[in-house]
């Protein structure tokens, strides 16, 4: 058995990337190793952002475990920038390794452009001739297309082109395996539906006294960001948007079902004046508190 040698981004959820490689390889029971090339902040609800390695480092990894390790299998994921490309494609074609196989990464299953077209132009026209195989969609199996999928193929196409298998068969075995995958494979733990409903939970206990996200998002134990992730990704609405409509939705039926001066409605609202309420309905019901109240009698 041969190592493998995957190089490719981080997925810090482990759905994608090198470490979903690894995890799939030594699943299998392959030997794998890896050369990052980009370094992603991300969780289930998507990428945030990238850091892209230098192209020397890049080099280094690469050339350290060739030296060394001598892998005759190479899968090539994420590749985001030009002078990664022409390094991999320097080293690639003076290693010759037996098999490159290249997995493209070019949009996200939540449809984000993860590498630029003259980038892939650059792949095309440098790594692709080097490449014993080349995945396309149409090599992946039918069924659900989960988070990975064509990592997935390229990790145990590898791993059976590690046992000398032709490349026909090795694919064959590949797609085999992966219909043999449970659906739910690389899905996260994500508890998004659960902390959107926590969080109106939450509005609804202290939309009278604070209409700051940061408060909401300490309540809950999570980052502002990452709390504005899970509203637009269940509603579609910011947290700050779900909250004012909250407090707007409280002053409509006070000043329209009770008595309460609107002074003392502000107040209770947590508003620093009668004219700041004014101010912040007005903004989202484009009337004033009084003449909404008018029209409603």
């Amino acid at each position: 058995m041969k190592t493998i040698l995957t190089i490719t981004g981080s997925d810090g959820t482990g759905g994608s990337g090198v470490q979903a490689d690894i995890r799939l390889i030594s699943q299998l029971g392959g030997t794998a190793a890896s050369a990052i090339t980009s370094i992603t902040v991300q969780n289930t609800l998507g990428i945030q952002e990238f850091h892209d390695l230098p192209a020397a480092v890049v080099r280094q990894q690469v050339e350290a475990i060739i030296n060394d390790l001598q892998p005759q299998i190479v899968k090539i994921g994420l590749v985001r920038r030009n002078d990664v490309v022409q390094i991999l494609a320097e080293v690639l074609q003076r290693y010759k390794p037996q098999h490159i196989i290249y997995a493209p990464v070019l949009t996200s299953t939540k449809g984000e452009q993860l590498v630029e077209p003259r980038v892939y132009e650059a792949i095309e026209r440098l790594l692709l001739p080097l490449c014993t195989v080349v995945l396309a969609p149409s090599d992946l199996p039918v069924g659900p297309r989960r988070h990975g999928a064509a990592n997935q193929l390229g990790s145990a196409l590898a791993y059976y082109l590690s046992l000398n298998e032709k490349v026909s068969e090795a694919m064959l075995h590949a797609q085999t395996y992966l219909k043999q995958l449970p659906a739910d494979y690389t899905d996260g733990n994500t508890r998004t539906d659960e902390l959107y409903n926590q969080f109106l939970d939450t509005v609804e206990r202290y939309y009278n006294r604070y209409a700051d996200v940061a408060f909401y998002a300490e309540q809950l134990n999570v980052s502002p960001r990452y709390l504005g992730q899970v509203t637009r990704q269940v509603a579609n609405r910011s947290p700050k948007a779900i909250i004012d409509e909250r407090i707007t939705t409280e002053i409509a039926k006070l000043i329209t079902t009770t008595n309460k001066p609107l002074k003392d409605v502000a107040r209770w609202l947590g508003f620093s004046s009668q004219a700041h309420l004014s101010r912040f309905f007005k903004k989202r019901k484009g009337v004033s508190p009084r003449d909404y109240q008018n029209h409603k009698q």
